[in-house]
């Protein structure tokens, strides 16, 4: 179970932040209200510290996510994202149908993060209940769109580190 108040997360060193980073967030169509707040927690936290260029994506359902985030990193006439941010929420029903997209979805994720040279953040909410979702954008949970833009500003700072000090022979 997730707990709250994990204060490390919410410590950013702000001396060395890649203010000019493309950050696209890609999201799905499917339970738009909670979407749309996380979407909305993201995009605090990267006015709060100055991220401008910020881009969404919208698609039908989560099982999409990871095919938009790699036709958009492929679009070569676009600027290349320095990370992504999948955010979804898939809501128990009374079929396996949500293991399924939970399933594929992580596993997606996943791919991405092993394969594309920038990171990809898991911001899809997989709940039973709509309430539990309620919990994750506000709630006694935090919100897990706040979360997931500062885990992309530290994974961008971090992938940056290493571009700047490539390893020793």
């Amino acid at each position: 179970m997730a707990t709250t108040g994990n204060t490390n997360l919410y410590q950013i060193n702000t001396g060395i932040l890649p203010k000019d980073a493309c950050i696209v967030i890609v999201k799905t169509a499917w339970n738009a209200g909670i979407i749309d707040e996380l979407e909305k927690g993201c995009r605090r936290i990267f006015e709060q510290y100055g991220f401008t260029q910020i881009e969404t994506v919208e698609v039908p359902g989560a099982v999409e996510i990871p095919f938009a985030i790699k036709a958009r990193w492929y679009a070569v006439s676009l600027p290349r994202p320095a990370a992504f941010i999948a955010l979804g929420c898939v809501i128990r029903g009374d079929t396996p149908h949500f293991d399924y997209v939970c399933s594929t979805v992580t596993d997606g994720v996943l791919q991405l993060n092993m394969e594309l040279p920038v990171p990809t953040i898991f911001g899809v909410l997989t709940v039973n209940t709509t309430e539990q979702a309620e919990e994750r954008i506000g709630g006694k949970h935090g919100h897990k769109g706040e979360e997931a833009a500062i885990t992309a500003i530290k994974m961008v700072q971090l992938n940056q580190s290493f571009q700047n000090h490539p390893p020793k022979p």
